[in-house]
């Protein structure tokens, strides 16, 4: 009798517990979350983007004889020096071309003596040989100096004189007073971006200063493998403060747009993972919504998908909220 009295003794303890966890869980999970809202706008965005690449020459050359085999005779610009286009920068040895000019004095006389005799058509093979004596003598004429196809600067010098040419250029020229940058643009601004539209450019050795430059050239095919298109801009280098080789930013202005914009401390990233997301108020309840993310603009940032102008974004106590959460709002002039 008194064992079945403690038996149902602790069976009606248990119960009681059981009873009273319940009732604590359902007024736990009834507990709503305070939190303030703010709405979701259609603002106008204004677009910039920045590129980041090396300053190029706008034209570089190798200068390279036509010949090999053959020794220098002189050079006669060194590194640091500005050449002109067509400017004779080195000059070969001539020993060759002296004994190929004898040769054709040779072929030359042997050919108009023997002109009258085959008058009736017997003369080609004299002929023949001198024509392909005369080209191989003014072949060796042209090579015996070396112009620069570019006005520039030198930038390099391989040789001396007396050394045999071969294997490398003789001399590397860049074209500086005018330069060039290249940048890798995302294919969504292809129809933004026009031949002569302005480009803000800046490099890290001069702090807050930019340079302008145009778009000259758009290459018409995309990297199918990073969905982007290449772009050229030439920069003015009058002042001669910009070197090849420099880090640079360019910046492109692509106009502006509708947006639809939150605030930045509304959206939250996914641990491990790329995804971005918002807690959009519905009702009394807060609903996890999964956003693309497009350019933040002050303290907003530009929604591209994910929400609807009008909706309702939890601002604060996000860490505390969950998908299908109870909320409460907080008074405050957000909450509009």
């Amino acid at each position: 009798m008194k064992k079945s009295l403690v038996l149902l003794i602790a069976a009606g303890a248990m119960v009681a517990c059981n009873s009273k966890s319940k009732s604590d869980q359902t007024k736990t999970e009834e507990k709503a979350v305070l939190t303030k809202c703010t709405d979701v706008t259609a603002e106008t965005v204004h677009i910039t983007e920045t590129y980041t690449s090396e300053i190029e020459p706008f034209k570089e050359n190798d200068i390279t004889p036509a010949a090999s085999g053959l020794h220098i005779d002189r050079i006669l610009v060194d590194v640091g020096d500005r050449v002109a286009a067509g400017q004779v920068v080195a000059t070969l040895e001539k020993t060759t071309l002296r004994q190929q000019e004898s040769q054709l004095n040779i072929v030359e006389d042997v050919y108009k003596r023997m002109k009258p005799v085959y008058e009736a058509g017997g003369i080609v093979q004299y002929e023949n040989q001198y024509n392909m004596q005369k080209e191989v003598v003014e072949n060796l004429r042209r090579n015996s100096e070396v112009r620069s196809p570019i006005s520039g600067v030198v930038t390099a010098r391989n040789f001396e004189p007396g050394d045999l040419f071969g294997g490398q250029p003789i001399l590397h020229i860049m074209q500086i007073d005018k330069l060039k940058v290249m940048a890798n643009i995302s294919e969504q601004y292809f129809a933004d971006v026009k031949v002569g539209m302005p480009v803000q450019v800046s490099v890290d050795i001069y702090p807050g200063e930019t340079f302008e430059g145009r778009v000259s050239l758009i290459y018409p095919a995309l990297d199918t493998a990073t969905r982007t298109f290449k772009v050229e801009v030439t920069l003015p280098n009058t002042q001669n403060k910009l070197r090849p080789g420099m880090y640079a930013r360019a910046t492109f202005d692509m106009g502006t747009k509708e947006g639809i914009m939150v605030p930045d401390i509304s959206i939250l990233k996914q641990s491990g993972s790329n995804e971005r997301y918002v807690y959009v108020i519905e009702g009394d309840k807060a609903t996890r919504r999964s956003v693309r993310t497009g350019r933040q603009v002050e303290d907003r940032i530009d929604i591209l998908s994910g929400v609807s102008v009008g909706e309702k974004v939890a601002t604060t106590a996000l860490t505390k909220l969950s998908d299908g959460a109870k909320i409460e709002l907080a008074g405050s002039a957000d909450n509009r």
